[in-house]
């Protein structure tokens, strides 16, 4: 099946396993997906992910985090940049989720990073989503 928009499929993908409770997700691999992976699990959201080789397209599976009293650690996933509307910000201008509470992905000319490490780094990009 075509996806028109694979990160807007990957941040639902993963927000309905949380609400249902699933211990993991499946879904089509490209880079920018586990490069926002690896942005997720160093962030604490997710426990690991891995690629599984597989005809005709790799699959991306996610390991979801759970808190003890079996909350989903991500309360809230959403799109900031869509294919229709593409937003981009400057250093001074990435978005600081609920106060610091939360990050923002952000994809910059030196890869995919939060918007603190952008920040710090005093590059600007284009801002995929922001979880809380």
């Amino acid at each position: 099946m075509s996806v028109n928009d694979p990160i807007s499929d990957m941040l639902t993908r993963v927000r309905n396993a949380g609400m249902a409770r699933q211990t993991e997700t499946t879904m089509p691999s490209t880079k920018i997906l586990v490069a926002i992976a690896k942005v997720l699990q160093e962030e604490g959201y997710i426990e690991e992910f891995r690629v599984v080789e597989k005809r005709p397209q790799n699959q991306l599976v996610i390991s979801l985090r759970y808190g003890p009293d079996k909350r989903h650690t991500i309360k809230e996933i959403k799109r900031v940049s869509k294919p229709g509307l593409r937003v981009y910000a400057g250093k001074d201008e990435i978005p600081r989720v609920r106060s610091g509470l939360g990050i923002a992905i952000v994809s910059t000319p030196e890869g995919v990073l939060t918007g603190y490490e952008a920040r710090r780094r005093g590059i600007g990009g284009e801002v995929l989503c922001t979880v809380f």
